[in-house]
């Protein structure tokens, strides 16, 4: 009874499965698990560990048809990325697909067997940010906070759906360990040109002297509104899709910080140690004055269940 579907009872008082209509946008869970099925098509290396997420992480497909690079190890998070550590130094690229807020039971062994042994590792942390009626043990808000803070780490936001296969590609090539955090939510799709993901480099959507967001995640449309709005009045707002929380793109965070009127960064995350965080610290080893930049996220407590758009309103986040 782990997800049991919505039901109903016939006229002889029997319970069947109620026929419910499926969206037509797809969510990052779905985006994600096809990205990962193409890439172990694509290369033999790529094998996929989970812990107990099989049907949450949308994995079902690579079981059923690449189950010789698939394993669930159970409910053992810890035992899921140590045993990653180990194929990774046999020659395996491993992926581990595990919700955010779970893999923090396996923190130790990122540091010891991963990060510490610079393994070429990628955890793909599903449900990242507010997960809604889950409540506050699935709220996945601080990844940023405990995987930020590893040397030999990368720590990826993908701001859309099209930011997410790539960055699964660019983390199967790099030779350290690399984490992709993404939403439970529909994964929209900036319109127009779009910048190819790089190594280490924001994606630069719009520039305006008079403010800037910075944001990193998912959010992303409620900031395209926000900026436009803020036209309405007649500011010019630029928006930063950051990509990366870990290298920080250095280069164009702390140009918005020199040169914009006002820096407001945006994350769906705990904002202690998150990247609004990293972005003050790389202002201040850089000397530059922090006075108009604000940082909004999720405050130092514990989230109750709720609707993830109530929950984004609640906290200022829509």
């Amino acid at each position: 009874f782990h997800a049991p579907p919505q039901f109903e009872r016939d006229n002889r008082d029997k319970a069947r499965v109620a026929e419910m209509k499926r969206s037509a946008t797809q969510a990052f869970t779905h985006v994600a698990s096809e990205a990962v099925f193409d890439e172990m098509r694509r290369d033999e290396r790529v094998t996929v560990l989970t812990a107990a997420m099989c049907q949450g992480n949308q994995l079902e497909r690579i079981r059923d048809e690449i189950p010789d690079r698939f394993f669930d190890v159970g409910i053992c998070e810890s035992h899921a990325v140590a045993f990653a550590a180990g194929q990774a130094k046999a020659g395996l690229r491993p992926v581990v697909a595990i919700y955010s807020t779970f893999l923090q039971r396996a923190i130790d062994h990122i540091f010891q067997e991963v990060t510490l042994q610079d393994l070429p590792v990628t955890f793909m942390l599903d449900r990242s940010g507010l997960t809604g009626p889950d409540g506050p043990t699935h709220h996945g808000l601080f990844d940023f906070s405990y995987l930020r803070m590893l040397p030999n780490m990368v720590v990826m936001a993908p701001g859309d759906g099209h930011d997410l296969p790539p960055m699964l590609e660019l983390a199967l090539a790099h030779d350290g360990a690399c984490a992709i955090r993404y939403p439970k939510a529909t994964a929209t799709r900036i319109a127009g040109k779009r910048m190819p993901v790089e190594f280490g480099q924001a994606e630069v959507l719009s520039w305006g002297e008079d403010g800037c967001i910075v944001c990193c995640g998912a959010l992303r449309p409620e900031c395209v509104d926000a900026a436009e709005t803020l036209r309405q009045e007649g500011l010019e707002i630029g928006i930063i899709n950051a990509r990366f929380v870990k290298p920080l793109d250095r280069e164009t965070i702390l140009r918005a910080v020199a040169a914009c009127g006002f820096v407001v960064t945006v994350e769906e995350a705990a904002l202690a140690g998150g990247f609004g965080s990293a972005l003050l610290e790389a202002a201040s080893d850089e000397g530059l004055s922090t006075r108009h930049v604000r940082r909004l996220g999720v405050p130092d407590q514990f989230i109750a269940h709720g609707d993830r758009k109530e929950l984004l309103a609640e906290l200022g986040l829509d």
